[in-house]
């Protein structure tokens, strides 16, 4: 996409007769100018599933207008939508391969055709300060939505509407909720839909949305007095959720990847490990047959992102590292080679991790993922009450952590403490989705688990920087470069490696009696 835009906007319904009032008076506002009338026709896409729409996300082919194009509309953060504009060309019929990219994680090999036409009759008026800024444009619509036949024999559906937008351009948020005053005191309402599209295929998305999962309810058990009391969340409806959950925080971790967002392929990795960890953990309620599959899919997609989240980790701590270094111990361009590294792996990484997410493997692994949430495997455990099983669950994790420390005291080789770092990362997750039913004991045992997973991340970060300490002094010396402080931060990291060791060992035992709280 060539654009991005950060769109922050509220909608109201309106009557027909409704009047917009004279926004003059908003603080700030020195003109209103006169309204200039658009005539915009907007063609939406989607799968047959309506995949897109699910998800929050719009995609459209606008002509008319200011803003003609090929637009995706990200979910709302915090009140803002990132819209994705691309020129309008001369596709029509399908949308272009480069349009679709962001949202391949969403359609993958699903085809995106037309379901409904937007046209609207737009007034615009724009608000402007004493500077000659525009604060924000009020948008008077006028609209005619046709969904289009979901299948033979069907027929085209047409709603007709009036709303009112206001969005901000140069304004802040002062702005938007004065003027969102004042349209509502002139009998404005809040608009009961999110967008236009959902409005226009409302019914259809309501036919779409997901069942919630109710396996058989548990006997209900009776009081003292021989009161019958509501049974006990079933061990099943909990997993579902986490699942849920967890899939939806992988297609949001893929959004940002796909769209250049900070962070992204830390945050597909960790929903990747939550799954994993989630699917193993709760085996007694989950068909096995069926989610290890899934696992060693996630494992495949996780490991092949690792190199690109390792070598992003690494760089920002050797630069943190070196800016806190006396300059008298920084000889030669150490900053500057760290600062081209960073550049390089950036742009190698943000490709390396497009060309992960758009294969074959991910595109499936997702399509297993969609339909494992659609029908969960619950085995016969999962009518138990949920705050036995999870229990049981948490109480069995920790165990299996226990182990591997105990394998870990005995060893001498790096793995060991790498092996504990993971069981602890499984313990952690499996606490998480226990917290909402068993509570504070378990929410103390996630930020016990917190306190040692960093001791040891810190630890196991090492084994990625003291190599490239090594790399990037050769490099220079070869260079006629001083590679002395390469030497020096290979030390420190060796250091930073033996300190978090010890750390752990202190840790450890400050964490069993969370633990043994956790499940009792």
């Amino acid at each position: 996409m060539a654009d991005v835009q950060l769109e922050i906007e509220q909608k109201f319904d309106v009557e027909e007769t409704f009047v917009l009032p004279d926004l003059s008076g908003v603080a700030g506002v020195a003109e209103v100018r006169e309204p200039v009338e658009h005539h915009l026709d907007a063609a939406y896409y989607d799968t047959a599933d309506l995949r897109l729409a699910r998800a929050r996300v719009t995609l459209r082919r606008r002509t008319g207008g200011t803003d003609a194009g090929w637009h995706v509309k990200l979910p709302a953060v915090a009140g803002a939508r990132r819209e994705l504009h691309s020129p309008v060309g001369r596709a029509a019929r399908t949308p272009p391969k480069a349009v679709l990219e962001p949202v391949l994680g969403i359609v993958r090999q699903a085809p995106a055709a037309q379901v409904a036409l937007l046209r609207t009759r737009r007034v615009v008026t724009e608000l402007v300060d004493a500077e000659g800024r525009v604060l924000a444009e009020v948008a008077d619509d006028h609209v005619t939505g046709t969904a289009y036949p979901a299948g033979p024999g069907e027929a085209a559906v047409v709603t007709t509407w009036r709303e009112v937008e206001v969005e901000l351009v140069d304004g802040d948020d002062a702005v938007l909720v004065a003027v969102a005053e004042a349209l509502l005191d002139a009998g404005a309402r809040p608009a009961d839909s999110p967008s236009k599209l959902s409005r226009v295929l409302g019914d259809r998305l309501a036919t779409l949305a997901p069942e919630p999962v109710t396996p058989a309810a548990s006997p209900k058990k009776k009081g003292k007095k021989g009161k019958k009391h509501a049974p006990a969340a079933a061990a099943g409806d909990v997993v579902a959720a986490a699942l849920r959950s967890q899939v939806q925080a992988l297609s949001d971790a893929d959004l940002m990847v796909r769209t250049g967002q900070a962070d992204g392929v830390h945050q597909v990795r960790v929903a990747c490990r939550r799954l994993r960890s989630t699917l193993a953990a709760f085996r007694p309620v989950l068909d096995r047959t069926q989610t290890d599959p899934v696992r060693a899919e996630l494992a495949v997609v996780g490991s092949a992102l690792s190199p690109t989240r390792d070598a992003e980790v690494a760089v920002a701590h050797l630069r943190e590292l070196v800016a806190g270094q006396p300059p008298e111990l920084v000889l030669g361009p150490v900053a500057a080679r760290l600062q081209q590294l960073a550049v390089k792996d950036e742009a190698a990484g943000d490709a390396a991790a497009r060309k992960v997410l758009s294969g074959a493997d991910y595109l499936r692994l997702r399509e297993d993922l969609d339909a494992l949430v659609a029908e969960p495997p619950l085995t016969a455990a999962a009518v138990r009450p949920a705050d036995e099983v999870l229990r049981e669950v948490v109480a069995r994790t920790g165990r299996r952590l226990e182990r591997t420390v105990d394998l870990a005291r005995d060893s001498d080789t790096d793995e060991a403490l790498h092996d504990v770092r993971k069981a602890a990362k499984r313990l952690r997750y499996t606490a998480e989705a226990a917290v909402p039913v068993l509570g504070r004991p378990v929410a103390e045992l996630v930020t016990a688990i917190k306190d040692v997973q960093e001791v040891l991340g810190d630890r196991q970060d090492t084994f990625v920087t003291r190599p490239l300490c090594v790399q990037l002094g050769l490099q220079a010396f070869a260079a006629g470069e001083n590679a002395w402080t390469w030497g020096r931060l290979h030390a420190l990291e060796q250091a930073r490696s033996e300190e978090s060791e010890r750390e752990f060992w202190v840790r450890w035992p400050q964490l069993r009696p969370a633990l043994r709280t956790a499940t009792t």
